[in-house]
């Protein structure tokens, strides 16, 4: 006989309501902005945008100069202004412009801002959060009692925060070879994280990194998570504005193409997924091409302890530009660099772009299942 799924439980954040327990990934550069986020809201899950490079895509659509600020605080209100719960990503990795994107989040009364590539030690010690929840990104139980014990210092506790599994797109918070230890499954690490939680208060954990049906999700909030992020299966919708060569490039994906990149890999120094045919990927394994970075955003710490190095600008010999290389797939600036396509690693089960009301009904089980 057929019947309709259990539907999944709501997730409570500081004291706002998720109706289906879905975070979207904050993916950057240009991936996730207020149209997806804004669409997801209004579905009934948390739309998030990212803050990455958020100024110079803004900037250009608006035709005008826009800083960091300003361009997080447009971002967040235009992803707001249909209602449900809305927020933004912020790396830790882009230092110059950190404390400027959060504070206009903030302003901007974002439902939430997650914070990772990098732990977020000083996060609520930047503005009073008012009702903004503060979510760290984690990817393990030591990390998160560090965060814990730090805030509490600030006069302050996680709202949540996101376990991210070595699965996951974008910046990996494992070195290369723990990618695939057995200790380092999702399923693994969540019982640790789930106890540091309790301990210091019980808030919410959110796991993310391989996670793509109905069932999986289940299956997580079984073992004790109160919510899951997506990210791939996000970018695979009408609403994100990736590049259409970008979703085609994921679209064709097979599993052999999905690698984690570490030489050529990202300036910042953790691996990186990505779909191997990238263009960008492509010439920078040749180790022929001359240094194009020209935005200095993902910046390494100097000998004095400065945010002020990337060797993406001294040398494309092991890096390539991030910077560019993102921007380009999102058609910002094809003329300086070639694309590259960063994913999750269950890329190579996307075979549709779909809209995001049939993507989190499918989530949400809010289709016909045959039981035994």
């Amino acid at each position: 006989m057929n019947k309709i799924a259990k539907p999944l439980p709501q997730l409570t954040i500081k004291g706002k309501t998720i109706r289906v327990p879905i975070i979207q990934g904050g993916m950057g550069v240009g991936v996730s902005l207020h149209p997806l986020a804004r669409a997801v809201a209004q579905e009934g899950g948390a739309g998030i945008i990212s803050s990455a490079l958020l100024d110079r895509l803004l900037s250009k659509r608006n035709n005008k100069k826009m800083d960091s600020y300003e361009a997080a605080y447009e971002e967040v209100s235009l992803a707001k202004a249909r209602g449900g719960f809305a927020g933004i990503n912020i790396m830790c990795a882009l230092a110059r412009d950190y404390e400027a994107s959060v504070r206009g989040a903030l302003d901007a009364n974002a439902d939430a801002i997650i914070s990772g590539a990098g732990l977020p030690m000083g996060l609520p010690g930047i503005q009073a959060p008012k009702d903004t929840a503060l979510i760290p990104i984690v990817s393990s139980g030591r990390a998160l009692e560090l965060i814990c014990k730090k805030w509490e210092k600030l006069g302050y506790r996680p709202d949540a925060a996101v376990l991210e599994g070595p699965l996951a797109g974008g910046h990996l918070g494992f070195k290369i070879e723990q990618v695939d230890i057995e200790s380092n499954k999702l399923e693994n690490l969540l019982p640790p994280v789930l106890e540091i939680a309790k301990k210091y208060g019980d808030f919410p954990i959110i796991v993310a990194g391989g996670i793509y049906t109905n069932a999986d999700i289940r299956r997580f909030l079984d073992m004790g998570a109160k919510g899951v992020q997506m990210g791939t299966r996000f970018l695979a919708t009408e609403e994100s504005t990736a590049s259409d060569e970008y979703k085609q490039a994921v679209v064709r994906s097979k599993d052999e193409d999905i690698i984690v990149a570490t030489d050529p890999g990202s300036p910042c120094g953790l691996p990186f997924r990505v779909i191997k045919q990238s263009p960008m990927y492509v010439s920078a394994l040749k180790r022929l091409r001359k240094p194009k970075c020209d935005k200095g955003t993902v910046l390494m710490k100097d000998a004095e302890g400065n945010y002020t190095r990337c060797p993406a600008k001294e040398s494309n010999e092991h890096h390539f530009c991030i910077c560019n290389g993102l921007l380009s797939s999102a058609n910002y600036n094809r003329d300086v660099e070639e694309p590259l396509f960063t994913v999750g690693t269950n890329a190579s089960r996307v075979n549709c772009i779909v809209s995001v009301k049939s993507l989190m009904d499918e989530l949400a089980g809010k289709v016909l299942v045959t039981s035994s």
